[in-house]
């Protein structure tokens, strides 16, 4: 007992000096740390795991780091000021510094409806060191929502392009831009998916080429036109859209892929706009696994073609009604908005091998494409034509809504009158927001149409075509002329429930 108190001492004084060290001396390197533990057997393997795992977060932390300082000089803040019939709108965006492809000078790379109708001084792009300049030159593509900005300065420094088609499922990227105007923002995540397409991008929205890259890396308000960065410091994608249900960032944006960027970027320069190839066939968006079944497949895939366009490249190859196009150039067709995107980056009057789906054979054929803009000019004169034949006419901004009433030289159709559905109508008549079809306002009690269809009711199919415009039900009942009775789709919609449902029209 008499050494008790001595030995009590000595314990508290080795304890003091353990703790002296451990909370003052300077902070040691992972490999110093690593040599100041003893190795004893697997007792330490979870130690030394613990410090390699550190060691690689600080080394992946600083390459971080690097990529947004190299990356962050190219990135722009864009304010753009448009008029409307309600006064001035102020549009913030973000946009990236990039070369000119074969063209001499540099260019701001952005979304279009950051600086649709806007052009000069009224579009103020604040560089990185401060500055705030106007472009020379505007080019846009409403196709893609992209534009191109022109800048006279040259003391910048531009970004280089990645390949998006590298680009795989959990590939780290950063999103940069001015979220709610705050500049130089860098947020990091990774590809969630690739290849989205068919999403709702708001009222107005005229993007035709949809093939999203999507990340779960911050996308706000304000990020638009900035660009996606891999970890190489190069532009994988230009940030567009997100999903929100708060209107801020939920987890869920969109980029358009760097090769579309590039391909519409050099159209643009070259041409001043973008020249698209297409087939000249009406695809169906609501492709489902019964009509899969009907056609001898045992899944949906590819896109089934529901009208021939006369006088065009499908024409012209024989494409039929209920072909399946299964493959074009090589390429497995997933959906009617893949193979759009294909068909309109290759290359106008580019023979193409299409492998078909017909009768349960396949079928292949060879394609030549032509200048979607032709097709384009006659239906703006179909427009035009019909429009003149009208009673009233009323302008409308796209996929706004105008009652416009179609008046018929088929005699089939005297006495009904439709109006292509959107979502708006949808919504305020009780149906699912992508409800397709014709909705019925009004048929005449001397009409053959008269107690088979109802008012609000929708016309989704006849004779087992889908029908979107009056054009395509007028193109069903020619295919069908030589019939009498017509079986009908419909949904008809009630209070708190919209039934489908099968209705026979005798001719």
């Amino acid at each position: 007992m008499k050494n008790r108190y001595p030995l009590l001492a000595v314990i508290a004084i080795i304890v003091s000096i353990s703790l002296w060290n451990t909370c003052f001396e300077s902070p040691l390197s992972s490999r110093q740390l690593e040599a100041k533990i003893p190795s004893q057997g697997n007792a330490r393997q979870p130690n030394a795991a613990m410090l390699s795992s550190a060691s690689s977060l600080h080394d992946g932390s600083k390459h971080l780091a690097k990529i947004a300082k190299l990356a962050t000089p190219s990135v722009v803040h864009i304010q753009c000021e448009r008029q409307t019939p309600r006064g001035a709108v102020e549009e913030t965006g973000s946009g990236v510094i990039v070369r000119g492809e074969g063209k001499p000078g540099l260019y701001i790379v952005t979304n279009r409806h950051v600086v649709r109708d806007s052009n000069g001084s009224a579009i103020s792009i604040q560089l990185h060191d401060g500055r705030v300049i106007n472009p020379t030159h505007k080019w846009e593509d409403k196709d893609t929502d992209l534009a191109i900005l022109k800048i006279d300065v040259t003391d910048v420094t531009p970004a280089d392009w990645g390949d998006s088609d590298k680009l795989d499922i959990g590939h780290m990227v950063l999103a940069m831009g001015s979220p709610f105007g705050l500049s130089e923002s860098v947020t990091l995540g990774i590809i969630s998916a690739k290849g989205r397409r068919s999403l709702q991008l708001g009222s107005g929205s005229e993007v035709l080429n949809q093939n999203f890259l999507q990340t779960d890396a911050a996308i706000n308000p304000g990020n638009s036109g900035g660009p996606l960065i891999d970890l190489e410091g190069k532009i994988i994608g230009i940030n567009t859209a997100i999903a929100s249900n708060s209107g801020g960032n939920d987890g869920i944006g969109f980029s358009i892929p760097s090769k579309l960027v590039q391909h519409v970027f050099t159209q643009l320069l070259k041409y001043g706009q973008v020249y698209r190839a297409y087939l000249g066939v009406q695809l169906d968006p609501e492709f489902s696994i019964g009509t899969a079944t009907r056609l001898n497949m045992d899944r949906v895939r590819g896109a089934r073609v529901v009208k021939v366009i006369s006088n065009t490249p499908a024409s012209r190859a024989n494409l039929k009604y209920d072909d399946i196009i299964l493959s074009f150039g090589g390429i497995d067709v997933l959906d009617q908005n893949h193979l759009i995107n294909l068909v309109s980056l290759t290359p106008i009057e580019h023979r193409v091998s299409v492998v078909l789906l017909r009768d349960g054979r396949k079928v292949n054929v060879m394609v030549e494409l032509a200048n979607r803009r032709i097709l384009d000019e006659l239906e703006r004169k179909q427009r035009e034509s019909q429009q003149s034949s009208r009673r009233f006419g009323t302008s409308a901004e796209p996929m706004s809504f105008h009652k416009i009433k179609h008046t018929s030289t088929t005699e089939d159709l005297a006495g009904l009158e439709v109006q292509p559905m959107n979502a708006d109508l949808a919504a305020q008549l009780g149906f699912a927001q992508g409800q397709a079809g014709l909705l019925v306002l009004s048929v005449d009690e001397q009409s053959s149409f008269s107690g088979v269809v109802d008012l609000y009711d929708v016309i989704e199919e006849v004779a087992g075509s889908p029908v979107h415009s009056l054009q395509d039900f007028r193109q069903a009942l020619d295919q069908h002329r030589d019939l009498k009775s017509l079986v009908l789709k419909i949904s008809r919609g009630k209070p708190g429930a919209v039934q489908q449902q099968l209705v026979i029209w005798q001719r």
